[in-house]
């Protein structure tokens, strides 16, 4: 059976009639009336137009215009409040609250891109750039020395040293040469002993030389490295040069490394080691010469003595014949005194001794005499013009007053430092025994 519907409301319940089967009709429990439901509307606050604080929220997105600024004294009254606008007439309502115009910016050329833009002529400035920024000027220590000038001698003070007197140059000579023919007689130790006081007095002279200039050369270890290097040489030969003088070079950095005072190096261990290789390595050929380990029967003395007469020969020769027949020099600017004429003279007198006096004196030979005669006419000239350079360049006359008319010992065995390392490379050559 198929209930049926009611087409009404019982106004006393409120509810749909049932209609059973019996009666014909179907009661729904629950249901009102439509026009009776009462809507919950929010309250609305009259100041923002919006809901009260302490309603539920809506969900709604609230439209909030600016309002007219409150007449008050507040000076930031005069601003207007933020407004929130979605549509245009929200634009259109409040436009003369807001001026978007102050947005805009100058009028920009048409083809200009929104991260481009174009600058005044007056604006503009011109900018050098750079390839690599300039490095700072290193700081260079003080020169302890005085620089070189044109003139060496301009602003120096140069040690004058006495006037040249031939007579007592020569009564000097005489001297000198029967000291050293006395100790050459009585055999090698004394020789040795004689060549190391000679190689330390002519060092000292050399580091008193560069003092005069305001250098700061190690005296004491220069000294002691030339005594070690004689001593060393004699014993082990040409192979101790490089131990002393690796030595020479540490123990150097390690003097200047503790000096109290600022010290340029240059002036300091640069002398130290200029005199070392100049009178110490040259003049311990000397004692190669004469180590037994060199030539056997002692034949090393007659070669040292051979070179040493004609060294002598040379300088005297240059020196008398310079003064009688000189008229042309030979150097103007390192030793004006020496001549062409005197150079002559000095070759003749060398050559003389190597043919008339040397071959008396075994081992040697007149062919081997005149042989490294001819090499000491050539280095002992350059030996003398290598001091007249350095004494020239430091300021000074003479680099000592030991020896009566002839100055230091280093003025005198300038030209045998540099024969005596010819000499014993020619010996090797000519195979001398």
């Amino acid at each position: 059976m198929k209930s049926k519907k009611p087409d009404h409301v019982d106004e006393a319940t409120g509810e749909f009639p049932v209609v059973s089967a019996t009666d014909s009709r179907v009661r729904i429990t629950g249901a009102e009336k439509a026009v009776d439901v009462v809507i919950d509307v929010p309250k609305i606050d009259p100041a923002t137009l919006l809901p009260h604080w302490t309603d539920a929220p809506t969900g709604q997105v609230p439209i909030v215009v600016a309002r007219e600024a409150a007449e008050s004294d507040d000076p930031w009254s005069a601003i207007p409040a933020p407004a929130w606008r979605e549509g245009e007439a929200d634009w259109v309502a409040h436009e003369e609250q807001f001026d978007a115009s102050f947005l805009a910016g100058e009028i920009k050329e048409v083809d200009a891109r929104p991260w481009e833009f174009s600058l005044n002529d007056d604006e503009v400035q011109t900018e050098s750039v750079l390839e690599e920024a300039p490095r700072p000027a290193p700081k260079r220590s003080e020169r302890t020395r005085h620089t070189a000038a044109r003139d060496p001698l301009a602003g120096r003070a140069v040690r004058q040293g006495a006037q040249k007197n031939v007579t007592l140059a020569t009564f000097t000579g005489l001297v000198l040469a029967a000291a050293v023919v006395a100790v050459f007689a009585a055999g090698t130790l004394p020789v040795v002993v004689m060549v190391l006081i000679v190689l330390g007095f002519a060092a000292g002279e050399a580091y008193a030389g560069f003092r005069e200039v305001g250098a700061h050369p190690a005296t004491i270890l220069g000294i002691v490295a030339v005594l070690t290097l004689g001593v060393a040489t004699y014993n082990k030969g040409v192979a101790a040069t490089g131990a002393v003088t690796v030595l020479l070079l540490i123990f150097g950095f390690v003097w200047y490394l503790s000096a109290q005072a600022k010290i340029d190096i240059l002036d300091g261990l640069g002398a130290t080691v200029f005199v070392y290789a100049w009178v110490g390595i040259l003049g311990s050929y000397a004692l190669l010469i004469v180590s037994p380990h060199t030539f056997h029967d002692k034949h090393g003395l007659t070669y040292l003595l051979g070179a040493i007469l004609m060294t002598v020969a040379n300088d005297s020769g240059a020196l008398f014949i310079g003064r009688w027949f000189g008229r042309h020099p030979l150097n103007k600017v390192l030793s004006p005194n020496k001549t062409i004429e005197g150079s002559i003279g000095g070759t003749i007198l060398t050559l003389a001794v190597a043919a008339l006096i040397v071959p008396h004196m075994s081992p040697w030979t007149l062919k081997r005499a005149l042989a490294i005669g001819v090499a000491l006419c050539v280095v002992v000239p350059l030996g003398d013009l290598f001091e007249s350079m350095v004494k020239r360049t430091l300021g000074v006359k003479d680099f000592g007053s030991l020896l009566p008319g002839h100055g230091g010992l280093l003025d005198r065995i300038d030209g045998l430092l540099f024969a005596l390392p010819t000499l014993y490379y020619l010996a090797h050559v000519l195979k001398l025994s």
